[in-house]
């Protein structure tokens, strides 16, 4: 690391520790061979993950849209916004964690209704019907029978 005051690159860390949020590292350091201190920020490089569309346009990930939809999904329903955010990151971190620069949009609705399902089944459901686009009661009551049918599996 470059020191500010006399441009000497080599320094020692006199000490490490995370910020607040934990997502940088501040570290005190000391030039070699000026003596003065000063601090630096380490924060991790990511690249972006690309949501390739239905449409096949192609943006930058959001988790904001995420959270959004499980949001609207979950309205007048007892499910925490804690609980919504931690799920979002549950969905973000497996979509990094595959490796893949860019997923499908798809993917990441079915990564939302499968967290959903686990949350509150009402949000699950809306989610879906507007995820799948049902056209009529009957594609909405395949679903429900879906869930049905698995809910008696897990001994629920």
């Amino acid at each position: 690391m470059k020191c500010p005051y006399c441009g000497y690159v080599e320094s020692k860390v006199i000490d490490s520790r995370p910020t607040d949020e934990s997502e940088r590292i501040r570290r005190r350091r000391e030039c070699i061979k000026c003596g003065r201190r000063f601090t630096t920020y380490e924060v991790i490089e990511t690249t972006p993950l690309i949501v390739i569309k239905k449409d096949k346009s192609r943006e930058e990930f959001d988790s904001g849209k995420v959270l959004g939809g499980m949001v609207r999904a979950c309205e007048k329903r007892p499910v925490p916004l804690d609980v919504l955010e931690e799920a979002v990151r549950d969905i973000e971190m497996t979509l990094r964690n595959s490796l893949e620069k860019e997923v499908p949009s798809y993917k990441i609705g079915e990564l939302a209704m499968e967290k959903l399902r686990g949350i509150d089944e009402v949000a699950y459901v809306r989610f879906a019907s507007v995820y799948r686009q049902f056209k009529d009661i009957d594609s909405f009551m395949k679903e429900l029978q879906t869930l049905l049918s698995s809910r008696d599996g897990d001994g629920k």
